[in-house]
């Protein structure tokens, strides 16, 4: 958790992107929040902000390629890169399922920093992690700006989440009434 949690929330209420209402996560859980990243990633200096806080705060060094799944983690991941004069790689959907594409590669001198918007369940984290241990790096660690988990993710991989929120999810048959009253949307990320 950060020491900067106020700042970070306040730029997500700046921006608009943290939502209230009845949402369908990734996971197929709901919610009645929503951290809509890409709303925050439309004002530069606000991700410029979060990347300096997050280079700060993650306790991982020697980072020299940082990945991110699409598309939540491509914007403040290229700014993590920039400011620390990284290689950056980005991982797509294909199908539903993430991929390394475009003749990117990894190498052995690779030290990789996996850089995700928000984690909830971790399945996109764990899909892209799958993908880098394919090749012969050194995945120095993931951190996301935002930290929805509630129980151990088991990465495969030290996790570095800045920005704790514990917003209850429900499965689909189990909402409570303030949440089945709400039609149910899918924001995307």
């Amino acid at each position: 958790m950060s020491k900067y949690n106020e700042e970070i929330y306040s730029i997500f209420e700046e921006t608009k992107a943290l939502l209230r209402g009845h949402f369908i996560l990734r996971s197929g859980m709901r919610s009645g929040h929503f951290f809509q990243c890409a709303k925050v990633c439309q004002y530069m200096d606000k991700v410029s902000r979060l990347a300096t806080i997050m280079i700060e705060e993650i306790p991982f060094t020697n980072i020299n390629t940082i990945v991110a799944p699409a598309m939540g983690g491509l914007v403040i991941g290229q700014e993590v890169a920039r400011q620390l004069n990284a290689r950056f790689l980005f991982l797509e959907k294909i199908e539903d399922r993430l991929a390394l594409r475009r003749n990117f590669t990894f190498n052995k001198q690779d030290r990789v920093l996996l850089v995700e918007d928000v984690v909830t369940k971790g399945g996109r984290v764990k899909e892209a992690i799958e993908i880098i241990h394919s090749f012969e790096c050194s995945l120095v660690g993931v951190t996301s700006l935002v930290d929805r988990s509630t129980t151990d993710l088991q990465l495969n991989a030290p996790y570095f989440g800045m920005l704790k929120m514990d917003f209850p999810t429900y499965a689909p048959d189990s909402l409570p009434e303030e949440l089945s009253s709400i039609p149910a949307i899918k924001p995307g990320s």
